[in-house]
C-alpha cells in the first residue's frame, strides 16, 4: 500500500519534524552540516537518514520558508533534491564505515525492496539458469533476499551439489555494504527486465485461465473455440493452464492420492455420479479399501442428486487441486499424463 503523502493546497509537499532537519543539513552542505550531525545519537541520524533517502525534491519557496534567517543563502532558487547518496556523503567522516553501512544498507535496503519482490515472480527456472552462471557468493545473496517460497522452488532446480553448496554460503552470510548492494540490484534489474516482461504476459494467461476454470464445461469449451479463430496461440497456452474434473484421471497416481485424502467421502460420491466405469475405477483406486467400499455402497445405491450438487463437488475438488498445485503439494497438466483412462 502507498502511503499518502501530506500535500499543501498548491501542490507542495508538507515538510515534517525529520523531513524538515535533513533538508537543512542538505541545504547547509557538507562542512556545516557535519559539525551538526556530530552531536546526534546514531538513532538520530538513522531517523534523518531514513527520512533524507525519500525527501525527493524540495523547491527553492519551501527552503526559503524553511531557513528565512538564512534565506540569503539560496537566492539563486536553485531546486534541490534529496537522497540517499547525498546523505550518505554527509555521513562519510561522521561514523565508521560499518556504522553507514548499517544505516544505508536498512534505508536503501527498504527503497528497493520491490526488486527482490519482482525477481521473486519470474519462473524458477528462470532464475535457477541465471544463478548457475554466477559465482556461488552472488547466487546464495539473491536466494537469501527473495520470497522464500521462491528460493525452495529455485532450490529444486539446481544441481544437488550447488544446492548444498549455495546452503552453506546462505548460512554464514554477512552483511552486504551498500556499493556493493546498489551494484548487485542494478545488475539483476538489467538482466532481468526481459523476464519481467514475458513473466507480465504470463501472469495475464494464468488469470484468464483461472477465470475459465470456474466456468461450465460447455462455457469452457465455447470460450476456448472462439479464442482459437481470433487467437490461436493464447488458446494454446490457455488449454495448457486448465484443470477439469475430467483431468482428475491424468493425475500421477500419488498426486491423486494426495489431493483425495483432502476430500470428505460424501464429496467423492456426489462427485462421482453420472461418470463412467473406467473413470470411477481410476478414482477409487486412489483411495485407503475402507473409504473406496463405502463410496462403492453409496454409488450402488443409486440415490438421485441434484445436478447443481453434483458440479458443485466437482468444482470444489478441481479448485482444491488447483490449490495445491500452487502450493507445490501435486503436479498438474504434467507431460507425463500417466494412467489416463482414455
Amino acid at each position: 500500500m502507498v502511503a499518502h503523502v501530506p500535500m499543501k493546497a498548491n501542490g507542495t509537499k508538507v515538510l515534517k519534524g525529520p523531513e524538515r532537519v535533513a533538508t537543512l543539513l542538505f541545504a547547509m552542505g557538507k562542512p556545516a552540516a557535519s559539525r551538526i550531525l556530530k552531536h546526534f545519537s546514531e538513532e538520530e541520524i538513522r531517523l534523518v537518514t531514513k527520512s533524507a533517502a525519500q525527501l525527493g525534491p524540495v523547491s527553492p519557496t519551501q527552503i526559503e520558508q524553511l531557513v528565512e534567517e538564512f534565506a540569503s543563502n539560496f537566492s539563486d532558487g536553485a531546486d534541490l533534491v534529496g537522497g540517499a547518496a547525498h546523505i550518505e556523503k554527509l555521513l562519510t567522516g561522521i561514523l565508521s564505515p560499518e556504522q553507514i553501512a548499517s544505516i544505508m544498507n536498512e534505508v536503501v535496503g527498504n527503497a528497493n525492496r520491490s526488486i527482490w519482490e519482482r525477481i521473486s515472480t519470474v519462473s524458477e527456472s528462470a532464475i535457477a539458469s541465471y544463478l548457475m552462471k554466477e559465482h556461488p557468493q552472488t547466487a546464495a545473496l539473491i536466494l537469501s533476499k527473495v520470497k522464500p517460497s521462491c528460493a525452495a522452488k529455485v532450490m529444486t532446480q539446481l544441481p544437488q551439489p550447488l544446492r548444498n553448496n549455495l546452503m552453506r554460503r546462505m548460512l554464514s552470510m554477512k552483511p552486504i555494504v551498500d556499493e556493493t548492494m546498489k551494484n548487485i540490484e542494478k545488475t539483476l534489474h538489467e538482466d532481468f527486465m526481459a523476464n519481467f516482461s514475458k513473466n507480465a504476459g504470463a501472469d495475464t494467461h494464468a488469470k484468464i485461465a483461472d477465470i475459465i476454470n470456474k466456468m461450465e464445461r460447455d462455457h469452457m469449451e465455447d470460450v476456448l473455440s472462439s479464442l482459437s479463430s481470433v487467437r490461436p496461440k493464447s488458446a494454446e497456452i490457455l488449454r495448457g493452464l486448465l484443470f477439469t474434473f475430467d483431468d482428475i484421471v491424468k493425475l500421477a497416481p500419488k498426486d491423486r492420492t494426495t489431493l483425495f485424502d483432502q476430500v470428505p467421502p460424501d464429496r467423492v460420491v456426489l462427485a462421482l455420479k453420472g461418470t463412467n466405469d473406467e473413470f470411477r475405477k481410476v478414482v477409487l483406486s486412489a483411495l485407503s479399501s475402507r473409504v473406496r467400499r463405502m463410496i462403492e455402497h453409496e454409488l450402488n445405491s443409486k440415490e438421485p442428486s441434484a445436478h447443481r450438487d453434483i458440479a458443485e463437488a466437482r468444482r470444489s475438488i478441481t479448485d482444491l487441486a488447483l490449490e495445491m498445485a500452487g502450493r507445490g503439494e501435486i503436479v498438474i497438466n504434467s507431460e507425463a499424463e500417466e494412467e489416463a483412462y482414455f
